[in-house]
């Protein structure tokens, strides 16, 4: 995706002096390189190949005798499954028996054509009657497997909301309220995904389990910092090292342990496991895992690495601080800018003209009733910290091409933003206080708008200084 292609984000190149307007086309430049290197179809592909001759499938390495298989199957769930199955379908054809995928809503691009893989759209980030039906679809797929079948599965970031059935007891309703409860009170990806492991008859190795005693092999776009496989869509096929403990811990952290927070029949469960009375989810040591293999093909990394090399070729000397980055956005946002601060002022860790990179996953505790997603927060917060300095700016990017609940992927922001916005009327102190960075952004025109990007590794943060 060439980001300056796009008539949306134009609107980010307009009144501004040729030099700044420069930056900013190199800013967008850099992030669609960024997202290139993790198109999810070319990252599949990079990793299969298929010989019709002999009928042999080799992914990373390890072959797959297609003539021993009777059947082949695709599954999955993600903000990237539709073109990793595409991909799939690409290479194998008619050699797929069947498949069921589920995706978020609008998230079609690059699907697979005249083919038999069935695609549910679905609710996300909060679990919908689609998701639990595309899933039913999933697991009625898998009642019968047998050794002789190949599943091969498509997993990415989104996952763990579009891949779900709850365990007996546990309504949607239940689960969506939790899930609101949970994000509302900032919980992480991996503390929010330990729970619904425990909740889910799919999540923590249990669509493994499903699938036994098939030959599985999940091919994995990962969303989850540091891409813990146990972590990415809830480790719906990899062993599972959370707990029932854990889970409550999390529940606890956020004060939701109570029935007036959380809908009773969730903290029975998550009790019953507790105590020991219901079983656990699949541990490592479990051999329905005998025949499986998981496989990252794409992480927040080969973004992170593929925005530097491109930043290097437009000139600048460039410094990636980590791939690792969590906390809160807007104190992040003040880290980050202060980094800035120290290049523009000394040269200093690396001189100007520079690029600094961090990517990662911040989170975002709402206190006010506006709206917005971790890296327009981030932005709003930045551009506060930036304030009036110059050459310099900062673009924060959701690499799905939506940041939270919004149709935006992030903004771009300089150190003439607040100022330019006080001049209209708009106070970014107030906007950040009321968590509403999404209309602050959009009163400034700094908005960020990709669309749906199908693909998803987290959030890369940009700053040039020259």
């Amino acid at each position: 995706m060439n980001l300056l292609e796009k008539t949306e984000i134009q609107q980010l190149l307009v009144g501004h002096s040729p030099q700044n307007r420069k930056r900013r086309e190199d800013a967008l430049l850099i992030m669609s390189a960024a997202l290139a290197a993790v198109d999810p179809a070319r990252a599949v592909l990079n990793k299969l190949a298929y010989n019709p001759d002999s009928a042999v499938l080799t992914i990373e390495g390890f072959a797959y005798d297609l003539n021993y298989y009777k059947r082949v199957f695709v599954i999955g769930a993600g903000k990237a499954a539709a073109p990793m199955a595409g991909a799939v379908a690409h290479i194998l054809g008619e050699r797929v028996t069947a498949g069921a995928i589920n995706v978020k809503y609008a998230h079609l691009g690059g699907a697979p054509e005249n083919s038999n893989i069935v695609i549910t759209e679905a609710g996300h980030p909060i679990l919908d009657m689609n998701g639990v039906v595309g899933t039913r679809r999933i697991a009625e797929l898998l009642k019968d497997t047998t050794p002789e079948d190949l599943v091969i599965a498509v997993m990415s970031g989104g996952g763990s909301a579009l891949l779900e059935l709850p365990v007996e007891g546990v309504t949607l309703e239940d689960m969506q309220a939790l899930t609101a409860q949970l994000l509302k009170a900032g919980a992480t990806i991996n503390q929010l995904n330990t729970i619904r492991k425990h909740l889910s008859q799919v999540k923590g190795g249990n669509l493994a389990r499903m699938a036994y005693p098939a030959t599985l092999v999940s091919l994995i776009l990962s969303d989850v910092v540091g891409s813990p496989l146990d972590v990415i869509a809830s480790g719906a096929t990899v062993p599972d090292t959370s707990t029932f403990a854990q889970a409550w811990l999390a529940l606890e952290q956020f004060g939701l342990t109570t029935p007036d927070k959380v809908p009773a029949q969730i903290l029975k469960h998550l009790q019953l496991g507790v105590n020991g009375e219901i079983p656990e989810t699949p541990k490592p040591a479990d051999p329905l895992f005998a025949n499986t293999r998981n496989i990252i093909v794409g992480d927040n990394r080969v973004a992170a690495l593929a925005a530097a090399q491109r930043a290097d070729e437009l000139g600048y000397n460039t410094l990636l601080l980590s791939t690792f980055v969590e906390g809160e956005a807007r104190e992040v946002a003040r880290v980050l800018a202060g980094i800035a601060k120290e290049i523009a002022t000394y040269d200093s860790p690396i001189p100007k003209p520079a690029c600094l990179l961090a990517g990662g996953e911040t989170t975002v505790t709402i206190k006010g009733d506006g709206k917005g997603g971790r890296n327009q927060e981030l932005a709003l917060a930045a551009a506060l910290a930036l304030n009036g300095l110059e050459n310099v700016l900062c673009l924060p990017l959701a690499t799905d091409g939506s940041d939270g609940p919004t149709d935006a992927a992030g903004a771009l922001v300089d150190g003439n933003s607040v100022s330019k916005a006080h001049a209209i009327g708009l106070d970014a102190l107030t906007y950040l206080t009321h968590n509403d960075s999404y209309h602050f952004f959009q009163r400034s025109t700094e908005l960020l708008k990709t669309g749906p990007t199908n693909t998803n590794v987290n959030d890369l943060t940009l700053f040039l200084v020259w």
